[in-house]
């Protein structure tokens, strides 16, 4: 999302500005997709399967969230109460269908062939597109304006509440994620489980209950994560989880897949590179290269990495062996 330059600018945006700008939008995309890599890394590093369904799963928050709060509009609750009683709504939810999805989808099929859960999860994610077009329709929904648009300028850029707000409950839950995986009994034992499950169990470990707190904890951050979608691009849609879910999935990949840092460090510097080759470098190629190929940035990202450097840039989470 590119904000107009402000009135006091006579022709154009100096080149500096347009910098600045798209850093600021890049870090507030980023965020967001640093909460959905973490779906992603989390469940490769304790099961080595990558979700494809977890995009999906953003989508449906956005879409509950967006439910409740069109449904308390006109009521007499401020526009930031409602938008919580939105995302208290959808994280429950989107729990309960992370849950589900890995004792429905997943588990049976733990100890099969490495392709069958990878088919499986595209098969979940399609069947989740098409359980939300039915109850939503295939129409955007728009956010409703709940949300005070105060901007902020920074130099020649402008930066808005609702970014800073982003980027700040962004970081608090990755903080809050690292202090459980890191500082508490849980996380000792997921860090136990993604290195050694046979020995984990050995020790005591309810591998199946960790595997399913695992999910339910990225379902989380995926709800919290579709919520900032719909607010920063004020619609949602039945399938804005597959394209978001794919570049959450690069992100994952740059920063060194099964790796939490690596996937935070991943989403920030994919939103980064995504805003600026929209907005820098679109200037330089005089709109050719402008916002709508955006996608094009992501994803020749990812060919890079994959081609120099597979492990990622902080190295894929690599279990230490007895």
């Amino acid at each position: 999302m590119v904000w107009p330059a402000p009135a006091n600018r006579k022709n154009q945006t100096p080149f500096v500005d347009i910098f600045l700008q798209q850093l600021i939008n890049g870090i507030v995309l980023g965020s967001i997709y640093a909460l959905v890599a973490l779906g992603y890394t989390m469940v490769y590093g304790i099961l080595g399967l990558i979700n494809f369904a977890h995009g999906e799963v953003v989508m449906i928050g956005a879409m509950v969230a967006l439910t409740v709060i069109q449904a308390l509009i006109g009521s007499a609750l401020p526009g930031p109460l409602i938008v919580a009683l939105g995302l208290g709504v959808a994280i429950p939810l989107c729990m309960a269908l992370g849950f589900s999805i890995e004792r429905i989808a997943y588990r049976p099929l733990r100890k099969a062939p490495r392709l069958a859960p990878l088919i499986t999860a595209i098969g979940v994610s399609i069947v989740l597109q098409n359980v939300a077009m039915i109850i939503w329709g295939r129409q955007y929904i728009a956010f409703p304006p709940v949300l005070p648009l105060v901007r902020y300028g920074i130099g020649g850029a402008t930066i808005t509440e609702l970014q800073v707000f982003i980027v700040l409950l962004a970081a608090a839950v990755m903080a809050a994620l690292l202090f459980l995986v890191h500082k508490t009994r849980l996380g000792r034992a997921m860090r136990a489980t993604s290195q050694n499950p046979e020995v984990a169990g050995l020790m005591g470990v309810d591998i199946n209950t960790i595997i399913s707190i695992t999910f339910i904890v990225g379902s989380a951050l995926a709800a919290v994560a579709g919520v900032m979608v719909a607010a920063y691009y004020g619609l949602a849609h039945y399938f804005m989880g597959f394209t978001l879910g794919l570049k959450a999935f690069t992100a994952a990949v740059l920063g060194g897949i099964g790796n939490i840092g690596g996937a935070m460090l991943g989403g920030l510097l994919l939103g980064i590179i995504e805003s600026l080759g929209a907005g820098y470098i679109g200037t330089l190629t005089g709109g050719f290269l402008g916002s709508h190929y955006q996608d094009v940035f992501a994803f020749f990202v990812l060919i890079l990495v994959l081609v120099f450097r597979p492990s990622g840039l902080m190295g894929e989470r690599v279990a230490e062996r007895a």
